[in-house]
């Protein structure tokens, strides 16, 4: 193990949001070269070759984000690792409702966030990220992966990437303007787009917005996580 000033650098763990400490301070951050049991959203796992990925994840003990608004919690993170991803030349990084991110149609990054509540307000937020860096090769069923490397063609600075993510998160935590950027950020957040529901229903609609709860609004009509896909690229059979 190789520890650094602001964050701890495992060869191996079982999942990095297991590894923070109870004990914690604000913006404690773990990440392992190697995860045997890395946690995708809904119990789903995480693909990532050892040594090739980010796989971390950030502790906050943010202060002033009331239940009602804890989805802030989650445009950060997924803003994070978005305009870092831009600062590599990674060009089209856009947020798939409600934290993924998407380069075109293909998932490079996923974000599992684990709340604990004190009253009405956030007293513990895990941020756990898995962004796909240097991996050309993907061996499970997830139909839709993409790398930073498949995309630009070389490899990139793993662990530097890593820093670069928990620092913008920490900037944009409460950044007043993170809710205009989030929706800017929108993957599809322009146009009609085909649409499925949790009980099968297909309709065409535009976003409208994503409220501060994280419920999305599509053609007028409120979901909350797990309740809309895209019709033309996900299966709602799936956890991913």
């Amino acid at each position: 193990m190789e520890q650094e000033t602001i964050i701890t650098i495992l060869d191996e763990c079982e999942s990095t949001n297991s590894a923070i400490p109870a004990d914690a301070p604000h913006g404690h951050t773990v990440m392992a070269r190697r995860q045997s049991a890395g946690r995708g959203q809904r119990g789903a796992s995480w693909e990532a070759e050892p040594g090739r990925n980010v796989t971390m994840s950030v502790l906050l003990r943010p202060v002033g984000i009331d239940v009602t608004a804890q989805f802030s919690i989650s445009m950060a993170a997924a803003l994070a690792v978005a305009i870092t991803l831009d600062d590599y030349q990674i060009q089209g990084a856009k947020v798939k409702w409600p934290n993924d991110i998407y380069v075109g149609d293909r998932k490079i990054c996923g974000i599992l966030i684990e709340n604990s509540l004190a009253g009405r307000a956030v007293s513990r937020s895990i941020v756990g990220i898995g962004l796909n860096v240097n991996q050309t090769e993907f061996r499970s069923p997830a139909p839709n992966p993409v790398s930073m490397a498949q995309i630009a063609g070389r490899e990139f600075p793993v662990e530097r990437i890593a820093l670069g993510i928990r620092s913008r998160l920490m900037e944009l935590l409460h950044d007043p303007g993170l809710p205009a950027a989030y929706r800017a950020r929108l993957w599809r957040g322009s146009g009609i787009w085909p649409w499925i529901t949790a009980d099968g229903h297909r309709f065409s609609g535009a976003i409208g917005s994503v409220l501060p709860s994280g419920h999305i609004v599509i053609a007028g009509r409120t979901f909350a996580f797990k309740e809309v896909w895209p019709a033309d690229i996900c299966d709602p059979s799936r956890h991913d």
